[in-house]
This record gives C-alpha cells, sequence and structure tokens, in this order.
C-alpha cells in the first residue's frame, strides 16, 4: 500500500511565501513524475508544476515567475516553494506522485488527500 500525504498549506497574507511538501510511503518501487495541482472553489483541477525522475520542471503560466518545484528522491518527497503569493492562488492544493509499486510491473498515479492555502487581503 502506498500514502502519499502533503502538508505545509494555511493562511497567508498576499505577497507572502508559503512551502508545501508531499510525501510518499509505504510499498514503493520506483518514484517517476511528482507533480502539485490545485483546485479553486468552482473551478477545475489545474496542474501548478511537475518535477520529473530526471529534474525536469513545468510552470503553470501563472506561476511560473513566483514558484519553485524541487524533489528529494532519498526522502520520497517533492516540494513546492511559492512566493508573492496572490489572492487568486487560494486553493486545495494536491500532490500527485506517478509511482510504482514494489512487486509490480506497472506504474500508477497517486494522490495525496490536499491541502488548503488561503490568501488573505
Amino acid at each position: 500500500q502506498v500514502q502519499v500525504v502533503e502538508s505545509g498549506g494555511g493562511l497567508v497574507q498576499a505577497g507572502g511565501s508559503l512551502e508545501l511538501s508531499c510525501a510518499a510511503s509505504g510499498n514503493i518501487g520506483r518514484i517517476y513524475t511528482m507533480a502539485w495541482h490545485r483546485q479553486a472553489p468552482g473551478k477545475q483541477r489545474e496542474l501548478v508544476a511537475s518535477i520529473t525522475r530526471g529534474g525536469t520542471t513545468n510552470y503553470a503560466d501563472s506561476v511560473k515567475d513566483r514558484c519553485a518545484i524541487s524533489r528529494d528522491d532519498s526522502k520520497n518527497t517533492t516540494y513546492l516553494q511559492m512566493n508573492r503569493l496572490k489572492l487568486e492562488d487560494t486553493a486545495v492544493y494536491y500532490c500527485k506522485v506517478a509511482m510504482r509499486a514494489r512487486g509490480t510491473g506497472w506504474s500508477y498515479d497517486y494522490w495525496g488527500q490536499g491541502t488548503q492555502v488561503n490568501v488573505s487581503s
């Protein structure tokens, strides 16, 4: 069994910073791409940033100059550093980990439960 758990959400003022963490645990064989998505009230879930096993990153245009995704494979963890936060960054942030469980031959996308980020004026 595999678990994905996010942490680091909370309330922050506009212009402030926040770092989210996401740790995978359990019967892990190999982790591939790790990504952050978010869903604001009344909106569809959208990709915020992703990072491949080789370190290639991809960002949504809305956060490209303000966020940085990283990973520590020794800890099965990915981080999302968010700076100069805006009101429109308010959302539930979800971590998605493409992972092959030990003893299996295919990868699967595992999602965390989400962490709430609220940006206030």
